[in-house]
């Protein structure tokens, strides 16, 4: 599904080069629950990134089921992300000036589903993650936990092949971040291929492979 060969990221600034990755060499198989662990400034967000497309490398290749995502036009990269990849943000990104069941049914119009089969499917999601109260409020009227579970939920509503997730559950008390863990461990053994960056042991023993990052480096 996967695969990275010696991916770098770095930035620049006059002659200096900051490097977050270094010589990234990574695959990953349909269905895998991958987890990527490592200290704050290791390169996780920027790895995770990068595989949603939302990010470029500045060297290597990055291959898609075959599909060479590193020769790719901004416009190409939207499309694939967009039919394939549900990303859970560690700070949300959910649109502020939409309300809860209008940030949910957003993804389902960039796919243009159709109208009854919308409605249906965020009524699903409101119900799932018991927020049916909360479908006429806006962000800035949620708790950040709240907020938090609304953007799972958008992240999954499409059933996308692959589910990036940057601290899934950091906002969430311990009964929510369960609930929330538990999907994704559902929705993996439905077959969807999920990345989560965490902290946590706890959480990163729902995926069945663990991979460590350290100074933008893949170490033991």
């Amino acid at each position: 599904m996967i695969k990275m060969k010696d991916i770098t990221k770095y930035y620049s600034t006059g002659f200096v080069k900051t490097f977050v990755l270094r010589n990234i060499d990574l695959e990953v198989k349909p269905g895998e629950f991958l987890t990527v662990m490592g200290p704050s400034g290791a390169g996780k967000s920027t790895l995770l990134y990068i595989l949603g497309m939302l990010d470029k490398p500045s060297s290597g290749e990055y291959f898609f089921f075959n599909k060479p995502v590193h020769r790719f036009s901004e416009k190409q990269l939207s499309e694939l992300h967009k039919h394939h990849i549900g990303f859970i943000f560690q700070s949300y990104h959910l649109i502020d000036d939409l309300t809860v069941y209008e940030n949910l049914e957003t993804p389902l119009l960039y796919k243009k589903v159709k109208g009854a089969e919308r409605k249906g499917k965020v009524c699903d999601m409101l119900d799932r993650f018991n927020i049916v109260a909360k479908k006429n409020l806006f962000p800035n009227q949620l708790s950040g936990g709240q907020q938090q579970k609304v953007a799972v939920a958008r992240a999954v509503i499409t059933s996308p092949q692959l589910i990036l997730a940057d601290e899934p559950t950091g906002n969430l008390n311990s009964q929510e971040g369960k609930m929330v863990m538990d999907l994704l461990k559902k929705l993996n053994n439905e077959g969807t291929t999920i990345i989560q960056v965490t902290h946590s042991e706890e959480k990163a023993a729902y995926g069945n492979r663990l991979i460590n990052l350290l100074d933008g480096w893949i170490v033991d």
